[in-house]
């Protein structure tokens, strides 16, 4: 890639109907060898080392490092305690993830066994000295991380002085509970479990990490500190562990007491506010009320509230106010402790969404009282969380505008950067190819999302079957995510798809909403992660410009500009000019900038007039982009063009139920994949010829003429994934 100009043509293709290439004419992916000589190398697309603008600032609602510098973050998530890694392995994922054009790591849930097993706040030496060789090879190579260091705090014998009730924490006879013996939940209203957690966190971040010769909260490299994983007070499972720990149950139901008698003075100013309902049997405010934690409540109140045409009840108000506060008191000693530290990058509070209405938006905004807003979603896949015979949903995003992963920017607030921290299309689902170019168009491009951290790459190479080495579903190291980054991490860095006008503006007055304003309309359909929204707004604006929720107690009003003039015929145009998304049938869109072309979507035997190109192919389903892979050219000034042409992808001996509803067979390696028929006819220049590429983008000695400008392009008898087409 050092030395020579060219475009990248990433081609996907899925489908189940008659008019695909007949199983036989699949072939396996092969990608033994090194990455020497590939076409595909994006690291020279990163400046080195991470850190070399200064820290990371939140500008609005965009990132900008100290100099002044905007980015985005093209990631991805490394879980558990990989982490703790070799000196040889932290050298292959140093060169690994900048060769597919991450530039970022999201470090995700990797201290429960990093201490000594005795002391929860403290990392040991052996494993700092691990960690600290991971990111100074990281950083090296452009690659920044943050860090998602909690998903419930793992509580240790030696915390057992410094608790209120170790041991119910630490009980395993509640398996339904999501505590685990970890502070999760409880730590959003009780101080002693915040102290360890934040104790931890500090301790992190005053370590020196002897290469770079700076402590953490010193390291510009440090994009983010996360506060905790998928936790709030709102969370639906913190009710089960409540019931776990009786001693934390009776301090919330004190504390909520406590502000119930600050606010009204007495019982019986409380019981006639509240219209004697909300107390349960036995409860006041000298014996501790209970203010029901749980967003799933709260959520449905909200909505009954608008069905019914009424205000929401006091009580339902009064104990999400409360909840929201301890939230907020929450984070704001988390933040102060941080801050205190020196460290001056971004800050997250959590990731996760507190169902919808009233809970969601006070935990919206208790996160956007302290740092960035940070989200998580995934779609399809079948049930649990490994890959195994059963009815699956095969639905395609690209069929409904703002379904799936691309509705979680309905959170997307207008003064804040908004992240998409894990995500990822789930097997058995055979449409995931969409997932990753829908992420990066129109999520970091139309609707100027900041950040991307794909869940999850769990070794740095391709796996040798489409789900990961145990089993998961979750899986970035699949050819229909990896083999297409490379091709969109050139399209955000050199910011081809344009951030669109603001369409659709949503208000939120605080002080209105916690007196029960109903205004805001949106609805949440949750299957554990897999979440979809919609709302009063129709989600076609989504493909139209930019959607955002606005937090203001001025009260101005819902704005919604002309839109509508934008869809024709049931296509979706963009205010940016260069997106179209067309609904009808199962859907597809269009991208058409000067350093992007492509198609996403079911668009079968369709003449598609881009930019330099007509595109043509006679699969239901395909993921064609072309992008130039020079910083400073086009598609229109690129010498040679690198063709990538992914179709579905299979375990060898893999089978479905005749209409797609069902696995029914795993099947095993080597991965098989769909070939791939299209044509592109050039209409400003014309090409000399096409040269085939191996698995990894090396050149494998083949190669087929241009004629007429136009090129004809069948997998099944080329049984390769990569071209690179020279003028």
């Amino acid at each position: 890639m050092k030395s020579i100009l060219h475009v990248v043509i990433a081609v996907s293709t899925l489908c189940i109907s008659a008019v695909q290439a007949a199983e036989d004419d699949w072939f396996p992916f092969m990608t033994d060898g090194t990455l020497d000589s590939s076409v595909l190398d994006m690291s020279d697309w990163l400046d080195k080392p991470a850190g070399v603008h200064g820290f990371l600032r939140i500008d609005g609602d965009r990132f900008v490092f100290a100099d002044s510098t905007p980015v985005k973050f093209w990631g991805t998530n490394i879980a558990g305690n990989k982490p703790f890694m070799s000196a040889d392995e932290a050298s292959e994922w140093a060169y690994f993830l900048p060769f597919y054009g991450f530039n970022a790591v999201r470090f995700h849930k990797f201290t429960w066994e990093a201490t000594d097993g005795i002391h929860s706040t403290v990392i040991t030496d052996d494993n700092w000295r691990r960690f600290d060789h991971l990111c100074f090879e990281l950083q090296k190579n452009g690659v920044y991380y943050g860090w998602s260091h909690i998903y419930g705090h793992r509580l240790l014998p030696g915390d057992s002085s410094r608790v209120l009730a170790y041991r119910e924490i630490a009980d395993t006879r509640f398996p339904w509970s999501h505590l685990n013996g970890t502070t999760a939940s409880l730590v959003n209203f009780a101080e002693d479990l915040q102290t360890l957690n934040i104790e931890l966190t500090v301790n992190m971040l005053n370590h020196r990490n002897p290469l770079s010769g700076r402590r953490y909260a010193e390291d510009p490299a440090l994009i983010f500190v996360e506060f905790q994983n998928e936790d709030n007070i709102f969370w639906s499972a913190i009710e089960a562990t409540l019931e776990q720990t009786p001693t934390y149950r009776r301090l919330l139901c004190s504390k909520f007491a406590d502000w119930l008698r600050d606010k009204y003075g007495s019982q019986e100013k409380l019981l006639q506010v509240w219209n004697d309902e909300g107390l349960g049997e036995g409860e006041s405010l000298t014996t501790g009320i209970y203010p029901q934690p749980n967003h799933g409540l709260f959520t449905w109140e909200y909505e009954q509230a608008i069905k019914e045409n009424r205000p929401v009840k006091r009580h339902i108000l009064d104990k999400a106010a409360f909840l929201y506060q301890e939230q907020v008191k929450f984070y704001h000693r988390f933040e102060q402790a941080v801050r205190a530290t020196g460290y001056q990058g971004p800050i997250v509070a959590s990731c996760w969404q507190a169902g919808a209405g009233l809970a969601h938006l006070l935990n919206l905004h208790a996160d956007y009282q302290v740092g960035i807003i940070d989200r998580h979603n995934y779609f399809g896949g079948g049930q649990g969380h490994s890959l195994k015979p059963g009815p699956f949903k095969d639905a395609a995003m690209v069929s409904r505008i703002g379904s799936g992963l691309y509705g979680s920017g309905l959170q997307q607030v207008s003064d804040r950067p908004f992240v998409l921290s894990e995500w990822m299309s789930l097997i058995p689902n055979q449409w995931t190819a969409e997932s990753a170019p829908l992420i990066a168009v129109y999520g970091l491009g139309l609707q100027g999302w900041d950040a991307s951290y794909v869940f999850a790459t769990d070794i740095p190479r391709y796996s040798s079957t489409i789900q990961t080495r145990w089993g998961g579903i979750y899986n970035a190291c699949s050819p229909t995510q990896l083999a297409l980054y490379p091709v969109l991490a050139a399209m955000i860095y050199r910011g081809d798809v344009a951030e669109g006008e603001i369409v659709v503006n949503r208000s939120v007055s605080m002080a209105d909403l916690l007196n029960g304003d109903t205004h805001f309309r949106e609805h949440i359909e949750q299957d554990h992660d897999r979440k979809e929204l919609a709302g009063s707004m129709p989600l076609q604006a989504m493909a139209a410009g930019r959607v955002t929720i606005t937090f203001d107690d001025s009260g101005p009003a819902d704005e919604q500009r002309d839109w509508q003039r934008l869809v024709q015929d049931g296509t979706v145009f963009s205010n940016t000019g260069q997106l179209q998304w067309n609904e009808t049938d199962r859907g597809y869109f269009i991208i058409n900038t000067p350093g992007t072309q492509g198609l996403v979507g079911f668009a079968a035997g369709q003449e598609l007039c881009l930019g330099d190109f007509n595109l043509k192919t006679s699969n239901e389903f395909a993921v064609i982009l072309i992008t130039s892979l020079e910083k400073e050219r086009g598609i229109a000034e690129a010498r040679s063009l690198l063709l990538t042409a992914m179709a579905r992808v299979k375990n060898s001996g893999m089978t479905y139920s005749e209409e797609a509803s069902e696995l029914l067979t795993v099947g095993t390696a080597p991965m098989l994949l769909e070939p791939v028929q299209f044509t592109l006819q050039f209409t400003h220049r014309q090409p000399r010829q096409i040269s085939f590429l191996d698995h990894l983008g090396r050149p494998d000695g083949r190669r087929i003429a241009a004629t007429d400008g136009k090129i004809s392009v069948d997998g099944a008898e080329s049984k390769t994934c990569y071209y690179l087409i020279e003028f």
